[in-house]
Parts: C-alpha cells; structure tokens; sequence
C-alpha cells in the first residue's frame, strides 16, 4: 500500500506489529508444525540455526566495542568503580536469592518423590567446571586477539576494560582512537536492528524443531519438574524483579516488564544470555531510558556473570535428583548449593548447556549422584529455554537500577510508551 500524498509504501498489518509480538507468533507456529511433523521437524531446524548464528556473529565485536565506549565514556574512574560494585552485589544478590527460591519450590513441590531410582556405580561423564581460582587466573588473556576469537568473554571484558581505562588516561591522544570504537558501537547497534528482523522467523525454526524433537508425550514424566522451574521463573521476575525495580528504583515495574518482551522472547528461543545481549542493549537504552554508558558497561558484565535463572534451576533439579534417588538434604547442604551456585555462575558462560556444567559441580559439591544429570539432561533445553530469560530479565533490571542510582536513566523515555530515536540517551 502507498500513500498518495507522499508515494511512499506504507506498512502492512505485519510490519506495524511489535516484534515481540511476530516472535511469539513464530513461536506458536513453530510448535504447532513441530507437533503435526514430529521428528520430520528436523528440516526447518536450519532456519532457526542460521538466526543463531548471525546473533552469534555480534557477540564478541558488541561486547568488545560497547565496554569499551562504556568505559571511555566514563572518564571518571571511581565512577566506574561505583558503577561495577553496584552491578555486581546486584548480580550476585539476587542469584543467591534465586537458588533459595529454587530450593524452597523444590522442597514445597518435591517433583521427584516417589520415583525410587537407584544410583549406579558408574556416573555420567561431564566437562569439569571451572573452579573459582581457576576463574580469576584465566581472567587475563595471555592473547587478546586469541580471546576474541576464541569468545572467551571473561577474558574480553577484561581487555576491554583495560583498554578503555588507557584510552581514558591518554586523554587529548586517544581522541581518535574512542572515535573509532563509538563509530564501530554504533554499526554494531544498527547490525543488531536488522538481524533482530530475523528474529520471528528463526523462532519459528527452533521451536518447530524443539517441539518436534522432543514430543508432547516424551514430557509428561517430567512435566512436574518443568512446571516447578518455570513457576519459580516467573515468581523471581515478578516478585524479585518487578520488586526491585519499584521499591529500590521508585519506576514503574509495568513499564520494566513491557521492555523485557522481546529480549526475553529471543533468550527463551536462543537460550543464550550472551547471544541475547544485542537485544538486551537495545531494550535497555531505548524502552528503559539507561545511558549507552551504563547500558555498554552493566549488560555485557550480566551477560557473564549474572545466573540468576541457572542458579534456580540448580535449586531446583538438585533437589529433584536427591528425591528420586531418595537421599535426604540437611541445611548444610542447602547453604553449600546456595553458595555454590552463586560462585560458580561468575564463571559459566552464558551459552546454551552451560547450566549442566554447573549443575555438575552442585551435585558433586554435595554428594548426589552425578547419573542425575542423564535424567535432566533430557528435558534441559526445555529448562534452558526458562532461566536464560529470566537471566535476561535480571540483566536488565540492574541496568535500570544503576542507571537511576547514578542519574544516567532517562525517566521521560522510561515512562513513556512510545520510543523516538530522537529521545535515546547519549
């Protein structure tokens, strides 16, 4: 359709739609095909693939140059150290409060009493998780260039770090230097808006594929495990989130809830807090008003460290195991998941499976059988797909309250319902 006045074309019922509206479309579709085709599904696993990958291509280039335009628009250090302080006791806070949610829904609802499983000799091999030593030794890069093209996105922040605070300290020299990497931020950021574009249709891929995969009647078994997790997702953001949001931030929880939409909707498809991060800075600076400092600096650090809705699922798949194989947890088990979890979300990354990783390392901690992973390894992308949005969800819920508690969120872009780039903040 063109408009006569102007002559140009005008959008379609589809193109005026929000996209997080089209992603959910998409995802209803693809359940429905991936039901009717069954395994023959396996076809348009592709489609969600190649979005996948393309979400992938912007995550090391976003993070890198975001933190580092993020730093080097903070040219004050102990700003930027009040800012990280923040984001981190926020982070770890509420994932410590997440693990006990998962622990109190696990114990209220014991979704693995009476199944009578009996523990074999042998245990599940699994990749070893990193211990916290290790994690703050692999911090630096020993190659900067290899870390970035290896994606260890511990290692990049650091060097993005690092060169952002140089690049401040060389002052008037380093100029041109900033100019480049806020040049690159911005392409990454419109690069992001148009493989966002893709989004429905590759939802539509991967959850055809996943439904068909898997089966409605392949569920059952574990539906109650499943309905536990994922009502314990839901009451984290709604209470924890939307709570912090209005009695610590003072904003309006609806609007943060509204924002989350389409970033959530991507990490529930892509289960992939890192792949989400082009979603999540777009969501932050433009529908909550967040500074691009404080966006580029808190998101990509959540996005690494923040494991709020990993941790729940520890709480509450920990506590599946030790009821089907019917050992008994004391309240000094309970406090070591809580504090193992919390430690170990620092370093997992924040990729798809990484949360069997660290419910390896729970399980062992506390002396489960680790032939408990094989059980909830077979419903773990259904899981994933859950506390990755919920891991999401908490990312920007730390960028609203920081930015608010530094003056670097902008109320009349938070509280209005329409977004003008005009209005984006610097």
């Amino acid at each position: 359709m063109t408009n006569n006045t102007t002559g140009q074309k005008q959008p379609g019922f589809w193109g005026k739609m929000p996209l997080w509206q089209k992603i959910f479309i998409g995802m209803g579709l693809g359940v429905v095909a991936g039901v009717l085709l069954g395994p023959d599904s396996e076809f348009l696993k592709p489609i969600g693939t190649l979005f996948v990958n393309a979400i992938k291509m912007l995550i090391v280039p976003l993070i890198f140059c975001s933190l580092v335009v993020g730093v080097t628009s903070m040219e004050d250090s102990r700003k930027m150290g009040r800012i990280g302080a923040k984001s981190v006791v926020l982070y770890l806070g509420t994932t410590a409060v997440a693990i006990t949610i998962g622990l109190v829904f696990g114990s209220v609802f014991a979704p693995g009493a009476g199944l009578n499983m009996v523990a074999n000799e042998t245990s599940t091999v699994v990749k070893e998780a990193p211990t916290l030593v290790q994690t703050f030794l692999n911090l630096i890069p020993k190659n900067p260039v290899n870390a970035l093209a290896a994606g260890n996105i511990l290692q990049i922040i650091v060097f993005a770090l690092g060169l952002g605070i140089a690049l401040n300290l060389c002052g008037e020299k380093a100029k041109p230097a900033v100019a480049v990497f806020e040049s690159l931020a911005e392409a990454m950021y419109k690069l992001t808006e148009l493989v966002m574009k893709l989004a429905p249709y590759g939802v539509f891929g991967l959850m055809a594929w996943v439904s068909g995969k898997y089966g409605i009647e392949v569920l059952l078994p574990l539906i109650k495990v499943i309905a536990v997790v994922y009502l314990g997702c839901i009451v984290h953001v709604l209470v924890v989130y939307a709570g912090l949001i209005g009695t610590i931030g003072r904003l309006n929880p609806v609007r943060y809830l509204k924002a989350l939409l389409n970033p959530a909707a991507v990490a529930f498809t892509t289960t992939s807090s890192s792949g989400t991060l082009p979603a999540t800075i777009k969501a932050s600076r433009e529908e909550l008003g967040v500074s691009k400092g404080v966006a580029s600096f808190v998101l990509p650090l959540g996005a690494t460290i923040n494991m709020d809705g990993t941790a729940l699922y520890q709480g509450v798949c920990a506590l599946f195991i030790a009821q089907a194989f019917g050992i008994d947890l004391d309240m000094a088990d309970y406090l070591l998941i809580i504090m193992t979890s919390t430690l170990a979300s620092i370093g997992t990354a924040g990729v798809p499976g990484a949360g069997l990783i660290m419910l390896s390392l729970v399980l062992t901690t506390v002396g489960l059988p680790i032939e408990g992973l094989a059980i909830v390894a077979g419903i773990d992308r259904i899981l994933d797909m859950a506390r990755t949005s919920v891991n999401v969800c908490g990312d920007l819920m730390v960028s609203a309250l920081v930015g608010k508690s530094e003056n670097e969120l902008d109320e009349s872009i938070y509280n209005k319902e329409g977004y003008s780039k005009e209005s984006t903040v610097a």
